[in-house]
């Protein structure tokens, strides 16, 4: 096999995931073959804009170039399938859900051809009427939303999705709907509706009577348009909020602040579910398609102390330019599960490109993590990504028009643009460990962890190589801090490592949840979608800190919220080097991901492998 720059890991996760196989299975591509047919698929694109064949060639050559640097990557359906012929080239989609036997089982039959296809679904349960309501035709009862988000999970489980991973989902129900309370509790027993994140929708008006205490909330039926009855608004708060400190559910998304972002409202009205990791809020029959810059790549070597002097802005906006592009044409490029899908998603044209590897850039110019100057850090370099990104979207508009439902959008008319949105920093939960990088905006999770090889019996220690190399630097590096930290030892305990590396170094379960929300609410007000950030806590977190918490995302302009308290679950994947609570016994991870040597881990609120790339909710 051809030599690559790619880490081990990358290469077992390609391998198992992204390499094209032959019948029998075996691999017939490398990670060269991989970047050339994404990216001289993607270019082929062009034809369609009537190109010149000389310039569609140096295009593909630009593509390859920042794949294969490392620089960008697509989501994982764009590297799956572009140039295969099969599934789709987008990881999002948000499906209307109507309150009818017709429109609950079509939303089923959709959602089992998009995870067919390779994506992941998001619904609004908001319009199914409530249980126990009488339905005139047959003069039953109702079976409420909650029966409707259980079969849409079973059917869910019969989904691989691309043959490739297990579904993902996100169920979204308003707080004004009468069975909130059980739609709250409905993930309480671990296990049940197990593909499904879940999230409640509030707007500013009921968030205010939580922070006003005794504020009485109206229950209205979705079907009437009646008050079913008054509840205390901060009581369902509590509620939410016990949930999401006993198992990290659900989360909450802020209907007013994704709404204010909505280019569409007046032609399609609001938007109200998200994709399964919330960082994509989407009308129905929406998709997006993700892509993310790796920021880590762009820092070079300087001696100012002003750290824009150690970013190579030439070549980020150049990554830009020809990343809006990119995802531009995978809209064109891609092979739709269902016709609405299509309709709509060429419609908006929505495309989101993100991050990574912030974290690592971070590292490399020596600010802590949790600090306001990292905030500054993220929120300047985000603007940056965001001006060029609308100048380009601007130059595509100019050139092959804008976006087919432009003229019933808000933008300005001298705003042709090609995509309703361009912005979203997604999880990327598998292409960061492609890319050797810490994933979206998160901070490290760990700095060593071990892998235990099943086969042989052996224990492999694995250290962030930056972190390696510092310790290597300033003399502190030794087998012993190597296998403490891969227990789940915190740096800021040793008294052998010095006090610089302890703050530039400082990993999640270190971090104050404040710092976390603050850092989501720094890059959100530069992006038009939405962010997937997890605000981890220690086991020892409080209710309390969790109620703060979201009152913060909320107060600081955040779309959304996703938290994860360590230990909270029964089931605990490996976090930090070590299980935790009750551990998962090594049948337990070979049915979790099927490869042979499991590493599952706990990250941006989801479990994935670190050795194949499998995750159990991710889709980027």
């Amino acid at each position: 096999m051809i030599d690559t720059h790619i880490s081990e890991q990358a290469e077992t996760i390609l391998t198992h995931r992204y390499y094209l196989k032959d019948k029998d299975g075996n691999t017939i591509e490398n990670d060269i073959e991989l970047f050339r047919r994404v990216a001289h698929a993607l270019a082929q694109v062009e034809h369609k804009y009537e190109t010149l064949p000389s310039e569609i060639s140096m295009l593909e050559d630009k593509f390859f170039d920042m794949m294969y640097t490392l620089e960008f990557l697509p989501n994982s359906p764009t590297l799956m399938n572009a140039g295969t012929d099969e599934g789709t080239l987008s990881a999002c989609f948000v499906l209307p859900l109507e309150d009818s036997m017709e429109g609950i089982m079509k939303s089923a039959t959709d959602a089992a051809m998009v995870q067919k296809f390779g994506g992941g679904t998001g619904f609004a349960l908001s319009k199914i009427r409530p249980r126990g309501s009488r339905i005139e035709t047959t003069h039953g009862k109702a079976c409420g939303p909650i029966e409707v988000l259980k079969t849409l999970s079973r059917i869910s489980s019969m989904i691989t999705q691309g043959g490739k991973r297990d579904g993902a989902n996100m169920a979204v129900m308003s707080v004004y709907h009468p069975d909130i309370r059980e739609f709250i509790a409905c993930k309480h027993i671990e296990g049940d509706i197990h593909n499904f994140n879940i999230s409640v929708a509030v707007d500013n008006a009921f968030m205010v009577k939580v922070i006003e205490g005794g504020a009485r909330h109206p229950l209205i039926d979705p079907n009437t348009g009646e008050t079913v009855c008054w509840e205390s608004a901060r009581e369902i708060f509590k509620d939410i909020i016990q949930g999401a400190w006993t198992n990290g559910e659900p989360g909450m998304i802020f209907l007013d602040r994704i709404n204010m972002d909505n280019t569409m409202i007046n032609e399609y009205g609001p938007m109200i579910a998200t994709n399964p990791c919330g960082e994509q809020p989407l009308l129905g029959y929406e998709s997006c398609n993700l892509g993310s810059i790796n920021l880590s790549k762009f820092v070079v070597p300087s001696s100012d102390e002003d750290w824009k002097e150690s970013i190579n802005w030439t070549r980020l906006i150049q990554v830009i330019n020809l990343a809006v592009q990119f995802l531009d044409n995978v809209i064109d490029a891609n092979d739709y599960s269902i016709p609405e899908i299509a309709q709509m998603t060429k419609a908006t044209r929505k495309i989101g490109l993100g991050v990574m590897g912030f974290a690592d850039l971070l590292i490399k110019l020596r600010i802590p993590y949790n600090s306001e100057l990292a905030r500054e850090v993220g929120s300047h370099l985000m603007g940056i990504i965001k001006t060029a990104a609308m100048a380009k979207s601007l130059e595509l508009g100019a050139m092959r028009g804008t976006f087919p439902a432009w003229e019933h959008s808000k933008y300005k008319i001298h705003e042709n643009v090609r995509n309703a949105c361009r912005l979203t920093v997604a999880p990327t939960g598998t292409i960061s460990m492609i890319a050797g990088c810490a994933s979206g905006i998160e901070p490290l999770f760990a700095l060593a962890w071990r892998k235990q090889n099943i086969l042989e019996g052996q224990t492999l220690f694995y250290i962030n190589e930056q972190f390696k190399k510092d310790a290597q630097e300033y003399g502190f590096y030794s087998e012993e801090l190597m296998a403490y930290l891969s227990e789940g030892g915190l740096l800021r305990d040793r008294q052998d490592v010095p006090h610089w590396v302890k703050d530039v170094y400082v990993t999640a379960p270190e971090i104050d949840p404040e710092a976390h929300v603050l850092m989501q609410a720094a890059f959100q007000d530069q992006v038009d979608s939405g962010i997937s950030k997890t605000i981890n806590f220690s086991s020892e977190a409080s209710i309390e800190d969790v109620n703060n918490s979201y009152i913060l995302a909320w107060k600081t302009g955040c779309k959304g919220i996703t938290v994860y308290r360590n230990g909270s679950r029964n089931k605990e994947v490996l976090v930090n080097g070590h299980r935790a609570n009750k551990q998962l016994s090594l049948f337990d991870l070979e049915a979790a991901c099927g490869c042979d040597n499991p590493m599952i881990v706990q990250e941006s609120g989801c479990e994935t492998c670190k050795t194949c790339g499998w995750s159990a909710c991710k889709i980027s």
